[in-house]
């Protein structure tokens, strides 16, 4: 890899984490990533905040009260696509609405407030996350002690999230998320152990988190519970029991998984259910994790015959796509790294390729996959997009729902790839509605209108 040397209109600070593939591969280590934005840069990035909350939000039973102006609170409502089987509390949003006199005179008593009012007008309140935001941050509230005298007086888990959006970047935010989540496991810590799994990372967006359990129940893995999509507070607190640990989001969870490996002694894997190729995989090495033979030999059985299912598929839309160029800007590596073989399995190749939360070795498996001349970017801006796409030649961007107007803008088709989505694309049936929707977004008839 080599850093891009041209005129383009790019911030200095900026040029290390932009870099093309040169004719060599597995060097990644050389792009700049897991850093601060850049000032200037009008990044894509979510704040700390937001970054806790995406990933808390989807506990089905727990009450998320936002210590903040209300345009926090309403930012991150109802933010993720994230489908439940139980309660739905999570799709509310609370907030103390912090004005001018409470920044000024404090407003730990208005937050007090707001927890009595809960407990007192809402019936077996099993587990509230209070996030502390910017403003908080500044006057200096002081959420944890507020949340211990709770959680003392109400003897439920009253759990502070501190979450300054200023304090670093969207990582800090799962960060501090894990560390939230960690304070309501630990005190179930348990020496009993099941051959069983926890997944973490996925958020049941669309149903998916269903479809990998129905996966697992084919083959005969149980699961004890999912971080955090379409978990909730029984769940969650069963999870020390379990033998692995599975992580579908890398950037968001890994740092769950090494803090459960820590202090409950589990072990984990990295997984990625998106694609033939990856969910596959992802089946089999679970079941060699947990060194279960017979559901090695039916993860083996299975996965081969979803697969031969869905070559016909394919095949009907591989001369539609061959040759077509993809642009992918994610949040997480792994998620990349899915997208860029499943375009490989179209015949399309993928000449731009970017995430928010990446890290080296993300970047580093990038680069083996992607062909030469292929631009690399963390942490992107919409001018950097827009300049390499129309460089390249992107026939279609896969991103989030920021993403979008640039696209449309430039008259590229467009997948939406992002956490509000409302169609699955994990695992075997993932595979059938990303494709169709490529196909349909790039050989839409409304293209020919552009000149």
């Amino acid at each position: 890899m080599e850093t891009e040397n041209s005129n383009r209109n790019i911030l200095d600070a900026r040029k290390s984490s932009i870099v093309v593939k040169d004719g060599c591969s597995g060097m990644g280590g050389g792009i700049s990533c897991d850093s601060n934005s850049v000032s200037g840069s009008v990044s894509q990035r979510a704040c700390v905040y937001c970054g806790a909350r995406v990933v808390l939000n989807p506990i089905t039973d727990a009450w998320h009260i936002v210590h903040g102006p209300i345009g926090c609170s309403s930012y991150t409502w109802d933010i993720r696509g994230s489908l439940t089987s139980g309660e739905d509390i999570y799709r509310n949003s609370f907030s103390t609405d912090l004005q001018e006199t409470d920044i000024i005179f404090g407003g730990i008593r208005k937050l007090e407030a707001a927890v009595d009012e809960l407990m007192e007008k809402e019936d077996n309140v099993k587990l509230i996350f209070i996030y502390a935001t910017c403003i908080v941050g500044v006057i200096g509230d002081d959420v944890e002690a507020l949340c211990k005298m709770k959680s003392e007086q109400y003897d439920i888990p009253v759990i502070p999230v501190k979450s300054p959006g200023f304090s670093g970047n969207k990582s800090t935010g799962y960060r501090m998320a894990c560390d939230a989540i960690m304070n309501v496991l630990l005190p179930h810590k348990s020496e009993e152990k099941r051959s069983a799994i926890n997944i973490l990372g996925d958020f049941n967006l669309a149903g998916e988190m269903w479809i990998i359990k129905n996966y697992f129940r084919e083959i005969g893995i149980d699961v004890i519970s999912g971080f955090t999509g379409d978990t909730c507070y029984e769940d969650m607190i069963e999870a020390p029991k379990a033998a692995l640990n599975i992580v579908q989001c890398a950037g968001s969870s890994t740092y769950l998984a090494n803090r459960m490996e820590e202090e409950f002694g589990i072990p984990f894997i990295k997984v990625s259910f998106f694609g033939i190729e990856d969910t596959t995989n992802s089946l089999i090495r679970t079941a060699e994790a947990l060194q279960n033979e017979l559901a090695r030999r039916k993860a083996v059985e299975f996965c081969r015959r979803k697969a031969e299912e869905l070559e016909n598929f394919l095949g009907r839309y591989r001369k539609n796509l061959e040759g077509k160029k993809a642009a992918i800007y994610v949040g997480g590596g792994f998620k990349a790294i899915s997208l860029i073989r499943q375009f490989q399995a179209m015949g399309m190749e993928t000449v731009v390729v970017g995430t928010q939360t990446g890290k080296k070795e993300d970047y580093e498996v990038i680069e083996s996959l992607v062909k030469s001349d292929t631009v690399i970017l963390d942490d992107a801006n919409p001018a950097e997009l827009e300049t390499f796409m129309k460089e390249k030649g992107a026939d279609i961007l896969v991103g989030g729902v920021k993403e979008r107007p640039l696209a449309y803008k430039l008259g590229i088709a467009f997948c939406d790839h992002n956490h509000e989505r409302k169609f699955p694309l994990a695992g075997f049936e993932g595979v059938v509605n990303f494709t169709m929707e490529i196909n349909k977004s790039i050989n839409s008839p409304v293209w020919g209108y552009i000149s």
